[in-house]
């Protein structure tokens, strides 16, 4: 092909046959176009040809080019931007521990002493009469006022200072048993197992304690026992048998009564013909136990005293137990329980304690007692 003649399109500039009439490349018609010996040759630029997986290649290392440029760019940007950060110190504070201080020791607060009360003297007042109204001795009065000991010196209208009592802490009461309880706690007993062929009339025989009392402390409705069944034998409740009684064993004491009326210090006048006296029952007592009352007048010099017995928790103070004067008198009365444990030879009981005494208190009594109006025979 090399020694043919070849012309070129003049719209492309391929080269083609002389004697083609139109453009391979570009469909120029050819008709007319000199042939490439006829052209006279002129500068031109040099061409460069490319094959397809030349191109291919070319654009491929532009693109590869053109990434790792990006890549380098943003590279620098991200490394001047942690560059130029200023870099944020965070503190971390140490907690000190802190010693607690102890809690103060508390100081006990003393407890002030009772302000004494001022009392105006009325008319016919006497310091018997003020020391039992407000529960004093008439010393602690005579001592706070600088009055002479006879205390014979008080006129209306004279301001005297009362001392007031220390108070008592008051005793709770402790749990005590009834007479029934207490009796039975007190019994002996023991505990036997029924065997073959025993009967409750054998059990009884044998142990010389009857059957009602054997039937009351096991709860038996009838006469009938087993093999095997425990009872209990009071051996307390055995009969008497010839010869020397056995002393019993008495229950324990009874608890002190609780004194109910009048109030300590309670004030009666010459219209109070009667003073009844009140107090709590220390349970069911038996039927040879009573309550002993005891009165006395402090007031009188020979120190007159009344005792009684009775089995209710009442009493009433005869109108003849008054004082035979006009001046008020002081009584003190305490109750107790006793038990009967003999008579004597005019057929009176004789009596025992059978628990505490009570806490005394005291009542005034003012008045004289009335004339005995009974006709002399």
């Amino acid at each position: 092909m090399a020694n043919e003649n070849i012309k070129i399109c003049p719209t492309c500039g391929t080269r083609v046959k002389e004697d083609a009439e139109r453009c391979l490349v570009c469909g120029s018609s050819l008709t007319g176009t000199k042939s490439d010996a006829q052209v006279v040759s002129g500068g031109r630029m040099p061409e460069l040809t490319l094959g397809l997986p030349a191109a291919i290649g070319l654009v491929v290392l532009f693109l590869t080019i053109g990434a790792g440029m990006v890549y380098l760019a943003l590279r620098q940007t991200g490394a001047m931007t942690s560059t130029t950060t200023t870099p944020t110190l965070t503190e971390t504070v140490t907690l000190t521990p802190t010693n607690t201080p102890e809690p103060p020791t508390a100081t006990p607060t003393p407890v002030p002493s009772p302000t004494p009360l001022t009392y105006t003297v009325s008319a016919n007042d006497s310091c018997l009469a003020i020391a039992a109204r407000f529960e004093v001795s008439i010393k602690s009065i005579v001592l706070l006022n600088n009055i002479p000991a006879s205390c014979d010196t008080l006129f209306e209208g004279q301001e005297l200072k009362i001392p007031q009592p220390t108070p008592t802490a008051t005793l709770f009461p402790t749990a005590t048993l009834s007479g029934i309880e207490a009796t039975q706690a007190a019994c002996d007993k023991v505990s036997y197992e029924v065997g073959e062929g025993d009967t409750l009339s054998s059990i009884s025989l044998n142990y010389n304690v009857p059957e009602d009392a054997i039937k009351s402390y096991n709860g038996m409705v009838s006469n009938t026992v087993y093999e095997g069944l425990t009872l209990i034998i009071p051996l307390c409740e055995r009969n008497a048998t010839p010869g020397p009684s056995p002393t019993p064993t008495p229950p324990p004491p009874y608890p002190a009564p609780n004194l109910l009326l009048p109030p300590d210090g309670g004030v009666f006048s010459l219209s109070d013909n009667q003073v009844t006296l009140q107090w709590s029952s220390v349970g069911l007592i038996n039927a040879n136990e009573a309550y002993r009352i005891t009165v006395i007048d402090l007031t009188e010099g020979t120190g007159r005293k009344l005792v009684d017995y009775v089995t209710d928790t009442k009493f009433i103070v005869p109108g003849d137990f008054r004082a035979n004067d006009d001046a008020p008198h002081i009584y003190r009365w305490t109750i107790s329980t006793v038990r009967q444990v003999d008579v004597d030879q005019n057929g009176n009981p004789i009596w025992e304690d059978a628990g505490s005494t009570s806490d005394p208190r005291v009542f005034t009594w003012t008045g004289q007692a009335a004339p005995d109006t009974t006709p002399t025979p």
